[in-house]
């Protein structure tokens, strides 16, 4: 085997694993290329293959990225996101996710399923909230992603472009007690329970609860 394709194998192998969280950087190329033991040059063409899939991208001067290259908003979407507050971002969501869910449990793969419950046990081991954030948002653009929907996944990532912003944060930072990322953890495992099981009625409604959950506990002040 070529070192560049062993270099590919074992990056691939990395990636499928989530060994790195979703548009983290990667170690450098010298320290790629120490560990996994080739040449500069084969990793370099094992980079170059696993960006032309989309696995991975790249800036100039800033690095390598695991996942697909964020696509830049357009102006409109900008505005619209950045004067969304939280409680239209949840409404929004639970009009359509609960969708997505049932979607999900009708067209997901067998291996897209399997890949989203690595997501869930990655984000019940988070040790923090930022680090439960970033699983959580990857847990349910991954479902959006099973619906092929295009469009769908376009309003998902607007969604994701609002928990980005300062209220958000500090309301999620305010209510992420390790006790709630647990519920919250296993109310991901019951939506994707019944996606496995082709339950799209109980997936629908496990997203709905699930989304009404999440409401209650950032804006009802009583938890």
């Amino acid at each position: 085997m070529k070192r560049s394709d062993y270099a590919h194998q074992k990056l691939d192998e990395m990636l499928r694993e989530n060994r790195f969280q979703p548009q983290s950087r990667l170690p450098p190329e010298r320290d790629l290329a120490r560990q996994l033991d080739v040449s500069r040059m084969g990793l370099r063409v094992a980079l170059d293959r696993l960006e032309a899939e989309g696995r991975i991208w790249r800036h100039v001067g800033q690095g390598t990225f695991v996942g697909p290259r964020p696509e830049k908003a357009p102006i409109q979407l900008s505005f619209v996101t950045a004067n969304t507050s939280p409680a239209e971002a949840l409404e929004a969501r639970l009009a359509i996710e609960p969708q997505i869910a049932r979607m999900a449990a009708l067209r997901a793969s067998e291996l897209q399923i399997s890949d989203m419950f690595v997501l869930v046990q990655k984000g019940r081991v988070s040790g923090d909230p930022a680090a439960w954030e970033s699983w959580d948002g990857q847990f349910h653009r991954a479902l959006c992603l099973v619906t092929g929907n295009r469009l769908l996944l376009s309003i998902f990532d607007s969604f994701n472009a609002i928990r980005r912003q300062r209220t958000w944060n500090q309301l999620r930072q305010a209510v992420l007690t390790p006790e709630r990322r647990e519920h919250y953890a296993q109310q991901h495992k019951n939506i994707l329970d019944a996606i496995s099981d082709r339950d799209a009625v109980q997936a629908e409604l496990a997203m709905r609860a699930h989304i009404e959950d999440v409401a209650r506990s950032l804006l009802d002040p009583r938890g």
